[in-house]
């Protein structure tokens, strides 16, 4: 069987079946060639509040399915993404311009965030509760209803089924809007792989489209939780328009993620891990590293080193060739990491390799004689862009790492005990201390603070629990209680 075969679902979008969607059809692109791989379905306003009214029904039935039918739909749809893996990545590579390590990463975390969430149906889901009343007090958690799930280009797979996964194991229904220039690997190989793995019909729409479907699965009724994972400023609208329908809204941001290298440590492997944090998937990841603060003794060294490394990657057409960086997503992209580029060094700054591009792929670029307030600095870049700043005491380096709006990951090179200093004053959801910035686990708590997000509510038991359940509070006494009235 060909999981993908484009005559299941082309042109089409997926409610209950794959059917027409109401606004027409968009190409899919290769980034790499410009060349049209295919067309999805879009979906419009109309199709949603039809998803969303099968979803809420879908899910009544689905909510009180025995732990053990949910479980078992998960582990399945786990089986089916390593079964189909070279083919899920040859998807990654063409239409999201991912190295084929890359893809592997996703492909391989997709079915671990699935065999992670088979075990949330027979999770404990409650306490029992003291009271000073003669009934029996408990605490349960109960699925919330219908869960939007709306997820970007850069990781389309990963960051789809991370919120997919947990919500649809803990008795939910979903309304997944992938970005729809990644619409096939982040929502079409989902819609497939659960239609295989044995998923009743309804608890699983795909609804690719702009921002008024973006708008609808926000506000349709049915829905009590939205799942975002995407820029800041995109997630600022998601937050606000979800509370104006309280809604409950769980936002996975921007990052601007400073990585620390501190005086004696290693040069070569900082070096390493650097060009690792920046320039892995062209930049395109929201922990990316955006800020190299090094101490003053390593600096003009490891500047040299990294430049070393960036002007001797390989980039070029993932799929066909062995290289370390495909395209960025599309000429928007392109264009905006080049504006900053420019802009800083206008500013000042010295271009120490890179700063070039041929059609969609963009050199890693090294910049240095930076300050905080320049353009590629201040700012996220989503581009294989690495600004160096020195800094002279550990002081420094934690006023210069925690002057940020986002606070999503940091990373800390060198002496472990002043590593700790750092991570114990430096506000992020994620410190890797000897690590670089990006790194991600299906059991691991995930999330940033202040621009970067609303807090770990992704990964792990607890935190999923959290993002996909509500409390209530139940009461059992052995007879009616007696009143006054």
């Amino acid at each position: 069987m060909v999981l993908l075969s484009p005559d299941l679902w082309a042109e089409k979008i997926f409610v209950d079946s794959w059917t027409p969607g109401s606004a027409g059809v968009r190409a899919v692109v290769e980034p790499a060639t410009g060349d049209r791989l295919g067309a999805i379905g879009l979906a419009a306003p109309e199709d949603v509040v039809r998803a969303s009214a099968r979803a809420a029904a879908a899910q009544r039935e689905w909510a009180v399915a025995a732990p053990a039918e949910r479980a078992a739909v998960l582990r399945r749809a786990g089986q089916l993404f390593e079964q189909y893996a070279d083919e899920i990545q040859d998807w990654l590579v063409r239409e999201a311009g991912s190295i084929r390590m890359k893809a592997a990463v996703e492909t391989d975390g997709a079915a671990t965030e699935c065999f992670e969430a088979s075990a949330l149906p027979t999770h404990p889901m409650g306490h029992v509760l003291p009271s000073n009343e003669p009934h029996w007090s408990f605490s349960r958690r109960r699925p919330v209803g219908v869960v939007s799930v709306i997820a970007p280009f850069n990781f389309p797979l990963i960051l789809s089924i991370r919120s997919v996964a947990p919500a649809l194991a803990l008795g939910n229904a979903v309304l997944l809007k992938p970005d729809p220039r990644t619409a096939v690997s982040g929502g079409v190989v989902l819609a497939r792989i659960f239609q295989e793995a044995g998923l009743p019909h309804g608890l699983l729409s795909l609804l690719p489209g702009g921002a008024d479907i973006g708008e609808a699965v926000v506000t349709a009724p049915e829905v009590s939780v939205v799942s975002f994972t995407g820029s800041t400023k995109a997630g600022r609208l998601v937050g606000r328009a979800a509370s104006e329908h309280l809604k409950r809204v769980h936002l996975e941001l921007g990052g601007n993620s400073a990585l620390v290298v501190l005086p004696g440590a290693d040069l070569a492997k900082a070096a390493s891990a650097g060009a690792f944090g920046s320039f892995g998937h062209q930049g395109q990841i929201c922990m990316t590293t955006g800020r190299h603060l090094v101490h003053q003794s390593l600096h003009d060294d490891y500047v040299a080193l990294l430049a070393e490394k960036a002007s001797n990657l390989p980039i070029g057409n993932p799929a066909t060739e062995q290289v370390a960086l495909g395209p960025v997503i599309d000429s928007g992209q392109r264009d905006r990491i080049h504006d900053l580029v420019n802009r800083t060094v206008s500013a000042g700054a010295t271009l120490a390799a890179g700063g070039r591009f041929q059609d969609l792929f963009y050199s890693p670029t090294v910049l240095s004689a930076v300050t905080p307030e320049m353009p590629a600095y201040a700012e996220e870049v989503f581009g294989p862009v690495a600004p160096v700043v020195p800094f002279g005491s550990v002081d420094d380096a934690i006023k210069l790492a925690a002057d940020s709006p986002y606070g999503l990951s940091l990373g800390i090179l060198g002496d472990v005990g002043l590593a700790m200093t750092v991570a114990d004053a430096v506000p992020a959801g994620i410190v890797h201390i000897n690590e670089q910035t990006v790194g991600d686990e299906a059991h691991a708590p995930f999330g940033g603070t202040r621009g970067s997000g609303t807090g770990a509510r992704f990964g792990g038991a607890e935190a999923n629990i959290e993002a996909f359940t509500e409390i209530q509070w139940l009461t059992v006494r052995s007879e009616i209680a007696p009143y006054p009235f």
